[in-house]
């Protein structure tokens, strides 16, 4: 996968370097790490500049947000609901509990989408949820970009920096994204627990 990705950059520059931000936003498995560390290797002995592969790159992650944010609006709570009542049995399922994330998402999902824009895998999928939760499409659209030009060009100018070396920050990277993992799994253990908690104490 790296090596087609290096490829694609090095054949195609700035139109590579959108269409693999574009594919890394809808496929997660290409990763964004290793399109930007290079790109801004690339900017050290070709013709591209840091500032126009940051605005490449964010283009094409933004097309590719709306792509997926599109996706969740066309799988809307009342559809989930259905399939819920049909397969509550196996899934164990309620409708309230689809509310209740629903509504965890109306009350954080501004946060989430910005913050998690600068987590690798998690900065693809979370336009789902905000695409099915109804978010307004300007501020999903204004977080996302923000989210992503801090995330990109933090990347590129690493990068540019560290020039053939780019390859060293991976196992780094791979670190922080398993730490990033790690707090959000402990995050929706936390609330499951909270939401378990919550339901004896109405029974």
């Amino acid at each position: 996968m790296q090596d087609w990705v290096i490829e694609m950059l090095e054949k195609f520059g700035y139109a590579g370097v959108l269409l693999m931000m574009a594919l890394e936003n809808v496929f997660p498995p290409v990763p964004s790490e290793v399109i930007l560390l290079f790109s801004g290797f690339m900017t050290t002995y070709t013709n591209l500049s840091v500032f126009g592969v940051i605005i490449t790159a964010t283009t094409g992650s933004i097309l590719g947000a709306i792509i997926l944010y599109g996706m969740g609006r066309l799988i809307h709570v009342e559809r989930l609901e259905i399939i819920i009542e049909r397969w509550q049995s196996i899934i164990r399922l309620k409708k309230q509990d689809l509310h209740m994330a629903k509504a965890w998402f109306d009350k954080h999902g501004y946060a989430a989408v910005f913050f998690c824009r600068m987590v690798p895998i998690v900065r693809s999928l979370i336009s789902i949820p905000a695409g099915m939760s109804g978010m307004t499409f300007w501020l999903f659209l204004l977080l996302t970009m923000i989210g992503t030009i801090i995330w990109n060009a933090l990347l590129v100018i690493v990068g540019t920096v560290l020039g053939a070396s780019w390859i060293d920050i991976l196992g780094f990277l791979e670190v922080y994204s398993k730490f990033a993992y790690v707090l959000i799994a402990t995050g929706l253990v936390f609330l499951i627990f909270l939401y378990i908690h919550k339901r004896r104490k109405q029974i």
